[in-house]
């Protein structure tokens, strides 16, 4: 029973797996050349894939940009005064909205910056917030 079950095990995890995990793996090296990776260890290379888990919120403030808006209007500090009252996890939340992931992308935070800019709409009280996580600009109405 035990060379069964151990037969079994090999074939279910390793040989069932073996066709289906090569094609992906060819699929994935012809994209993401693996002497690429070689300059990373483990830990650095899932930061860059990943992105990160641990979060310096006060830091992401500081590389905030402005467009049609300045650090010191009263839009800006409500924001953030609201945005550090959240817990973590609405935190997290709000990173999702922005880029589409809950995780810091990129290998350092301190090169990850986000925009928060004014539509310049005539009654900003009809418009909710929205985000363009491909360029990571939140679009804050007054």
């Amino acid at each position: 029973r035990k060379e069964f079950v151990d037969l079994y095990v090999n074939y279910v995890l390793n040989e069932s797996v073996q066709k289906p995990f090569g094609d992906f793996k060819k699929g994935f090296l012809r994209g993401c050349p693996a002497g690429s990776w070689t300059m990373f260890l483990p830990e650095e290379l899932q930061i860059v894939l990943q992105g990160h888990t641990k979060y310096d919120w006060k830091l992401l403030e500081k590389n905030v940009m402005y467009r049609q808006y300045g650090m010191l209007d009263q839009t800006i500090r409500n924001f953030w005064t609201v945005f550090h009252g959240f817990p973590e996890e609405k935190k997290k939340k709000f990173l999702a909205f922005l880029t589409g992931s809950d995780r810091i992308p990129g290998y350092r935070q301190e090169n990850f910056q986000f925009t928060i800019e004014d539509p310049k709409v005539q009654n900003p009280d009809e418009f909710y917030p929205s985000a363009n996580t491909c360029y990571h600009i939140l679009v804050l109405p007054r």
